[in-house]
């Protein structure tokens, strides 16, 4: 049984303020690829983003997400005005919505239903894109990995909600 503390807090990590949204979407298609800027993307049930070398079937990265606000605080600790999301080798940038609080949750991105696989933690690939301090920068900052589990299709501009 739940003590009344355990349920408060179940009630307060149910509710959001508002839905998040994407702001924009990368694709690459090869490991070492730069990243091309899509306006949308199909996900693919079990597999990915159509496109992306992350394609494939079964496993616990098949999308990466990270938030507008992590870079804004990235560029912020580096000195600079603003990171491009390229730069992150991220799939997704959303914004208004707290990327970790989705653990445990299914959420919805346009029409695609994907799960929280976990922690998406910034690699050296930061500190040479970056510049110097770039790893440090991006530490808590790197976003989520995510599995698809219901196909669909994400624009930019589209709506990131927690699934019902």
């Amino acid at each position: 049984m739940l003590s009344i503390e355990d349920k408060n807090l179940k009630v307060l990590k149910a509710q959001f303020a508002k839905p998040g949204r994407v702001e924009w979407i990368g694709l690459r298609p090869e490991r070492a690829a730069d990243l091309i800027s899509v306006e949308t993307a199909n996900a693919i049930a079990e597999t990915g983003l159509k496109g992306d070398h992350y394609q494939k079937k079964g496993g616990k990265r098949q999308v990466t997400l990270i938030m507008q606000e992590h870079l804004q605080a990235a560029a912020s600790v580096l000195g600079v005005e603003a990171i491009s999301p390229m730069l992150t080798r991220r799939n997704i940038v959303v914004s208004g919505i707290n990327l970790i609080s989705l653990k445990g949750k299914k959420f919805k991105i346009g029409s695609a239903i994907l799960e929280y696989t976990g922690e998406c933690h910034p690699c050296s690939r930061m500190e040479e894109n970056l510049g110097k301090g770039g790893y440090n920068a991006m530490r808590h900052h790197g976003g989520i990995t995510c599995r698809v589990l219901a196909s669909g299709e994400i624009g930019v501009g589209g709506e990131v909600v927690v699934a019902e």
